[in-house]
């Protein structure tokens, strides 16, 4: 298998896994990106519709979402009292670790037919095609600590 089909195939077999852990949570796959992005801190409307790739009213109907569902809450951005950031209230910051987790454990047993050494190779190298391309951080590492998306 040549390295475009691998990288199409691939990316269908991780997002299906994405789509299920989300149902599993009782939220769309864009609710439970935006939960993961907020892990790290609250985000103002632009800097989250660039993270999201989302348009400024896709994004908004997204948030008023979430914040329906209680797992988000708009706060005045405190270097520009006209802005707001959105932050993940007490049960969306719950929410938001138990379907990281879930999701994590999901996507890692995709790789349980590698070994340790390939395991590496594969994520090492993943990982450049991701540096590379300036992938905004949209899912942090399991052990990472506050990412900020980039």
């Amino acid at each position: 298998m040549g390295v475009v089909t691998a990288l199409v195939r691939s990316s269908f077999l991780v997002d299906a896994e994405y789509a299920r852990s989300a149902r599993d949570h009782g939220l769309t796959e864009q609710q439970g990106q935006l939960l993961c992005v907020l892990m790290s801190q609250p985000y103002g409307m632009g800097e989250l519709g660039a993270v999201l790739g989302l348009a400024k009213s896709s994004l908004t109907g997204l948030v008023d979402r979430c914040a329906r569902n209680g797992l988000v809450h708009r706060e005045p951005d405190p270097r520009d009292g006209r802005a707001a950031r959105v932050a993940l209230t007490a049960r969306g910051a719950a929410v938001a670790e138990e379907f990281y987790a879930g999701t994590h454990r999901r996507i890692e047993r995709l790789t349980s037919g590698l070994t340790e050494d390939e395991r590496r190779t594969l994520a090492g190298l993943l990982g450049r095609v991701v540096l590379d391309n300036e992938v905004p951080i949209v899912f942090k590492e399991m052990d990472e600590g506050a990412a900020a998306p980039g």
